[in-house]
């Protein structure tokens, strides 16, 4: 399939982006329809974050030269794991509730009162759309959390895959908070301020341990 054979209802209905071979998803990506977009795409690296982290983690796990290893990667496994299907589910959900957002534009407006209802069901429905990106980029800053030390003390063969699995994450937290901006400019103080209130907050904490782990990354290189 290649991304000329995509019309905006096939796009609409393929959601399971889980099922999708690399070049369909990125053939879906790269079409000119509205979905998926940027959030599905940073929901997809973190999915892509976790089996990297995984994968560091065991074969750290179990090897003796690696044992100072075991509990970093003990806990990177047990937070990463989930988190390969998580990505693919919110890349799903971030496309059916942007999907939502577009139906909520099509609602009568001939009265006051079907004006007044579909000016609030945009706002429900973007505010909703706000919280699915959100969600991304809180596992992915999880995700963070335990790659400083996986770095340091997992097996020294893959710390640079342990680098590139931060870049992922640094990528879908950071790029998931993007969605979260664009949707809360729509919407009236009251809903945007608490969530511009954390994507500042997990901004920096992704700046500080994005930073954290490549210079785990780069120590270890040159020992």
């Amino acid at each position: 399939m290649n991304s000329a054979s995509l019309n905006t209802r096939q796009v609409f209905d393929m959601t399971d982006f889980g099922s999708m071979t690399l070049r369909e998803f990125s053939d879906a990506l790269a079409s000119t329809n509205p979905t998926p977009g940027g959030g599905s795409a940073a929901a997809v690296s973190l999915s892509q974050a976790a089996a990297l982290t995984v994968m560091v983690s065991d074969i750290t796990l179990g090897r003796e030269k690696w044992e100072k290893g075991w509990e970093a990667a003990e806990n990177s496994k047990s937070i990463a794991t989930p988190l390969i299907l998580d990505g693919l589910t919110l890349a799903d959900e971030d496309t059916d509730s942007f999907i939502s957002v577009m139906d909520t534009f099509k609602l009568p407006k001939d009265s006051d009162q079907e004006k007044e209802s579909r000016k609030q069901a945009i706002r429900n429905a973007t505010h909703n759309a706000s919280l699915v990106p959100l969600k991304t980029a809180k596992q992915a800053l999880q995700l963070l959390e335990t790659q400083s030390d996986l770095a340091t003390y997992g097996n020294g063969n893959a710390v640079t895959d342990v680098g590139v699995a931060s870049l992922l994450a640094s990528a879908a937290c950071k790029g998931a908070l993007f969605n979260v901006e664009i949707n809360a400019t729509s919407l009236p103080s009251e809903m945007a301020e608490p969530l511009m209130a954390e994507v500042k907050t997990i901004r920096e904490s992704a700046r500080e341990l994005s930073r954290s782990v490549m210079k785990a990354v780069y120590a270890r290189l040159e020992n």
